[in-house]
């Protein structure tokens, strides 16, 4: 028997409320499977079980505030009395029939090409409900067709525009200088922020970060390391990797410095780890969060699980499911919590050097700027060679400036030879 406890999903959580439960009482359920959904000052986060085994009781109902470490539920290791299929966690069939009857309904009816259920934001239920839209007529915008909050509020206007009496002719009549100037726009939906996009929930995203960095800059020592690398040879091979694609399976330069990244902490993995009770602990696997931003402010890192074993492919399709999930609210708690060092890049906003704050319990953070032209001396030859700012953010703690200077190096010389960051 295990206790299932509410997860930190970030450094500064304290609590967590629980919006829903995708299982029940009596649900065998299997490890990484999502049985929850938690929200946080980041988004409405999917939280999923670490053990395979049997929910037996919940101590919490949803809705309930929830204090991080505190018992969700019970899993018991055994094996519980069939009493009909698994749940299916992307549709949530295992709730109470009453509670969401109408939306397990319109699920069903929507299978998508995949064969998956089409999927709905916690968020967007919610205000389903509120607004009296029927799920099954809306046509999901989001990550294979999810349904967002903005869809639900698209649905209900145009709910709204049908219930409208038509207006009398001397309504028609008033109204008609208003629409007569060229100027006036066409009636398109106006695009809103996603499931997350009210003053408050920005006030608390900005509440969470600067939490979060507080702490960094209060128990951690940081020390700070730079380099230039030339990209001349790792933007020529992405250029004929390219080219050899079509313009939707194109690789990011962002692949090719998340790879590098990985790589390096495979020769020095003392940056890619925890400190927690006062020691160092190295982690297994590399799992690189990377910073996004929202779209109505704030930033998340969410983990990209084993970088350094990932071709490019698997790491453009997992960055791109990344970033659209992110933006939509749909994480899961173990991208949020799994991260063991962190990636940062502005290089699109034109920053030419970033230098970041570690994210606790993490140990490091990688900054890259934007490539720019810049003049460079080989073997007193003087030239100008497309060139990359690279920084390291490291924990005084852990390691030392002679460990960030050795994974520098080693980042730089994996640059140089960018036909082997994706060899077998």
């Amino acid at each position: 028997m295990a206790e299932f406890l509410m997860p930190s999903l970030g450094a500064d959580m304290q609590s967590g409320k629980l919006l829903e439960w995708l299982v029940k009482p009596g649900d065998v359920v299997k490890r990484g499977q999502v049985v929850a959904v938690v929200g946080t000052e980041k988004g409405d986060i999917e939280v999923e079980v670490f053990e395979d085994g049997v929910i037996h009781d919940f101590a919490a109902e949803a809705g309930a505030e929830v204090p991080v470490g505190a018992r969700l539920a019970i899993i018991n290791g055994g094996v519980a009395k069939p009493t009909g299929a698994p749940v299916q966690v992307a549709v949530a069939e295992a709730p109470p029939k009453a509670a969401v009857e109408t939306k397990v309904e319109a699920v069903k009816e929507r299978p998508t090409t995949n064969g998956h259920r089409v999927r709905i934001s916690p968020l967007a239920r919610k205000l389903a409900e509120e607004l009296g839209v029927d799920l099954s007529q809306v046509q999901g915008t989001g990550p294979h067709g999810a349904i967002d909050k903005a869809d639900v509020e698209r649905a209900a206007e145009a709910l709204k525009a049908r219930a409208a009496p038509p207006p009398t002719e001397a309504a028609a009549v008033a109204a008609k200088p208003a629409v007569e100037p060229e100027a006036a726009p066409a009636a398109t939906p106006v695009e809103r922020p996603k499931d997350k996009g009210s003053a408050d929930f920005q006030a608390g995203m900005r509440r969470a970060i600067a939490l979060a960095m507080a702490r960094a800059n209060r128990d951690i020592p940081h020390y700070y390391l730079e380099t230039r690398i030339d990209m001349t040879n790792a933007l020529a091979w992405l250029e004929t990797e390219n080219l050899q694609r079509s313009i939707q399976n194109r690789i990011l330069p962002a692949v090719l410095l998340i790879k590098a990244v990985a790589k390096a902490l495979t020769k020095v993995p003392q940056l890619n780890g925890y400190w927690v009770d006062d020691a160092l602990q190295v982690a297994e696997g590399i799992h690189i969060g990377f910073a996004i931003a929202l779209r109505q402010g704030g930033l998340v890192t969410p983990a990209l699980h084993h970088a350094d074993l990932k071709s490019a492919d698997e790491l453009m399709e997992n960055l791109r499911d990344l970033i659209m999930r992110t933006r939509a609210g749909r994480l899961r708690s173990s991208e949020l919590t799994d991260a063991t060092i962190t990636v940062t890049s502005l290089g699109d906003m034109g920053v030419e050097k970033v230098f970041g704050v570690i994210y606790p319990p993490q140990v490091a953070l990688v900054g890259f700027g934007k490539v720019i032209e810049e003049v460079w001396v080989e073997k007193g030859m003087l030239g100008v060679r497309p060139v990359v700012h690279a920084t390291l953010a490291g924990d005084h703690r852990a390691t030392d400036g002679r460990v960030g200077a050795e994974f520098l190096d080693v980042l730089n010389k994996l640059l140089q030879e960018p036909t082997t960051l994706f060899g077998v």
